[in-house]
């Protein structure tokens, strides 16, 4: 019987999402639900801001251990699952927090943010320490600077505690993008499927999410009116899922495939760590308004879950139509598409002001309907994406 060499145990695919990367999602999930908690009944302006804020801090740390452990393909499994365990103590922590994140725990809050970054700064000076003085002072300043940030924030009252957030997040921002460059020359290609593995992961979590506020209040208000609603409202989720997997994944794989050949390191890191923030920022603001429309599927929604519905299934659009801009995609292919899908969810959240949020939901599945639709349509005539 001829046997098939089996590669050694500690070896990974640097191509594909490891196991325990999927493991480390499940405290990545219950975050993200904690955060968005507060969307599912009846939030106001400040509550969306609030939300978007604290999400970009947790965002962050989630794209910058992606790219740590995309960049260093040559990480053992055995190693990889100890620092992803370690992540998710420190991710489990900033999910307790999240609830009060602004309040009583916010001091839990900083310090999980700053157990992330003292992790990742282990991560990067285990490979990259002996790269000389620059490779030093950015793993320092990107990762050392930056968690004493969140530390010491810990320790301080309002507003100062926020300003520190603030500019820890800046800060890394700031050096992502003026190192990036440099970085992936001296560190080798990326990762392109492992990256798009990760980014399909990512929309899964936030629709699941939906889902779950979908079936939650449904189980809460069981009515004919909110099953109804509830009914409309996957249909909306599985229209975001149909864009997402059947264009979207395969697209920024092409993508990212595009730009890193063309060595266009910025063009990565805003397809991938920037704009995706806002893609699933508007899946979430989705979630929470079809919570609240299904709970009283027969009143106007308030003003600002009017502008969370319209405004979330329209970025999520919007999003996918710039990332396709920045991979090269011509105008006129991205805007027969883009503009009926921006700006008929946004007219759609305007008439919620006014209409019972059950018909509200209805329109916008219709909507939904119509954009898969038509971007089938558009898909068999060209053979292409649309």
């Amino acid at each position: 019987m001829i046997q098939t060499a089996q590669p050694p145990e500690s070896e990974r695919d640097p191509t594909r999402a490891d196991w325990m990367e999927l493991f480390f999602d499940l405290v990545f999930v219950a975050l993200v639900g904690q955060l968005s908690s507060g969307l599912h009944h009846e939030p106001t302006f400040a509550q969306l801001g609030v939300f978007l804020a604290l999400f970009a801090s947790v965002w962050w740390s989630w794209v910058n251990l992606t790219f740590a452990i995309n960049i260093q393909a040559h990480l053992s499994r055995r190693v990889l699952a100890a620092f992803m365990l370690v992540a998710m103590a420190a991710m489990g922590a900033i999910a307790v927090a999240a609830p009060e994140a602004l309040g009583e725990r916010a001091w839990l809050f900083a310090l999980g943010n700053a157990s992330m970054r003292a992790l990742l700064l282990a991560l990067w000076a285990r490979s990259n320490w002996a790269g000389g003085g620059l490779a030093r002072v950015r793993i320092v300043a990107y990762n050392g600077v930056t968690g004493l940030l969140w530390l010491v924030s810990a320790f301080t009252p309002e507003p100062v505690r926020s300003v520190l957030w603030a500019l820890a997040i800046a800060l890394e921002i700031l050096l992502l993008v003026l190192t990036a460059p440099s970085l992936l020359r001296r560190l080798g290609t990326l990762n392109v499927e492992h990256l798009a593995d990760r980014f399909g992961t990512l929309v899964i979590i936030a629709l699941g999410e939906t889902v779950l506020a979908i079936i939650v209040a449904l189980s809460a208000h069981l009515t004919p009116l909110s099953a109804a609603a509830a009914v409309c409202s996957l249909v909306v989720a599985a229209g975001l899922a149909w864009a997402s997997f059947l264009f979207g994944v395969s697209s920024m794989r092409d993508g990212l495939e595009l730009l890193s050949s063309r060595g266009d390191s910025r063009g990565i890191v805003t397809t991938f760590a920037f704009l995706p923030y806002a893609l699933v920022s508007g899946i979430m603001l989705l979630s929470g308004a079809v919570s609240v429309a299904i709970a009283d599927p027969d009143a106007v929604l308030p003003p600002a879950v009017a502008t969370a519905f319209g405004v979330g299934v329209a970025l999520f659009y919007a999003t996918n139509a710039t990332i396709a801009l920045r991979y090269g995609t011509p105008w006129r292919r991205v805007l027969p598409w883009a503009a009926p899908a921006v700006l008929l969810p946004l007219a759609v959240g305007a008439a919620a002001l006014t209409l019972p949020a059950f018909l509200a939901i209805g329109i916008m599945a219709l909507t939904l309907v119509a954009i898969v639709t038509m971007s089938e349509v558009r898909r068999r005539l060209s053979g292409t994406h649309p």
